[in-house]
């Protein structure tokens, strides 16, 4: 038994150079949404990129024929992942990874590109907010995480070249806005600035969801955080501090959660536009700097996982980061 375990060792190792240098087939097609249905788009470049650890960047191009379809033949390493990639209207679409499965080859891709315009609709279907109890110095830890979504058929670019195409906006007085995690933010922080208390993105948003995560700090020097919450769908707050609520009436209490151990208690408000205002209580400093914030969490929401990012500068000496 002990040699058949050899041999097979043996003959995975001989056969996985070989099978490497044989070629793997991808394929599939570039539309267009339109009505009745979505139309094939001829004469436009896709790109074959590979994403590894020792290198990256595109690899192959060709150009699609008339029924928008193109074909790539290419000797796949498999400790990297591809993906293809077309232009239209000055935008670069990406799909998903490819499978490289020689015996099943991905010859069925469907990449869709959009027109653009100025006035396509952005909204934002939720938003969240996770707010953290002090910590030594009185700071307090926010997460404001946005859903976003265009709800038409082009992607939404700015009407000249400093026009954002999504605002939101921010409490005043608030410290160090920034992106979070890029794994948990679809959108890139190079298209995100934060100015006038407000977070502007300045890319395209193309038709579907997005997502962005921002944080920020509340000094203790702010008796209050106002939130301009804007026309959003609907929003979750989470709140860890004892005795602090939301005003404006009208938020109904849901289950809480425990966040690597620690409570916070669960309000949501649907169609909210009136804002949001959180009145802090004077209160002695903790005696213990307070654990982590917030940790990548699985919140149930929309059938899909809510993300939340931890923050180390919150962390107790000797907590994870």
């Amino acid at each position: 038994m002990r040699w058949r375990r050899c041999a097979v060792a043996v003959a995975c190792v001989i056969a996985g150079p070989l099978t490497a240098q044989r070629p793997t087939d991808v394929g599939g097609t570039v539309r267009r949404p339109a009505l009745p249905a979505a139309v094939p788009v001829g004469g436009v470049r896709v790109v074959l990129h590979r994403v590894g650890l020792a290198s990256q960047g595109p690899i192959d191009t060709v150009v699609t024929d008339g029924t928008g379809g193109f074909r790539f033949s290419f000797r796949a390493d498999p400790t990297s992942n591809y993906l293809v990639s077309a232009r239209h209207a000055g935008i670069e679409y990406f799909s998903a990874p490819l499978a490289t499965n020689r015996a099943r080859p991905d010859t069925g891709i469907e990449l869709v590109v959009y027109d653009t315009s100025a006035a396509a609709p952005v909204i934002t279907r939720s938003r969240t907010l996770v707010v953290g109890a002090p910590d030594a110095t009185g700071s307090r830890t926010v997460i404001d995480w946005f859903v976003l979504e265009n709800t038409g058929t082009r992607t939404r670019v700015g009407r000249d070249s400093a026009a954002p195409t999504w605002s939101a906006g921010l409490p005043a007085g608030i410290r160090g806005p920034e992106v979070g995690d890029a794994r948990l933010s679809q959108i890139s922080a190079d298209a995100v600035t934060f100015r006038d208390d407000s977070v502007l993105v300045g890319a395209p948003i193309s038709p579907g969801q997005k997502e962005l995560l921002i944080q920020y700090e509340v000094t203790k020097d702010l008796r209050s955080l106002d939130v301009p919450l804007g026309r959003v769908d609907s929003v979750d707050l989470f709140i860890e501090e004892t005795g602090l609520v939301p005003d404006p009436a009208g938020w109904r209490v849901r289950d809480s959660q425990m966040f690597e151990g620690r409570p916070f208690r669960r309000y949501q408000r649907l169609g909210a536009e009136s804002g949001l205002t959180l009145r802090f209580r004077r209160t002695s400093l903790p005696k213990a700097v307070l654990p982590v914030l917030v940790s990548v969490i699985g919140l149930g929401l929309f059938g899909g996982a809510w993300f939340l990012m931890r923050r180390s500068g919150l962390a107790r000496p000797g907590a994870p980061s």
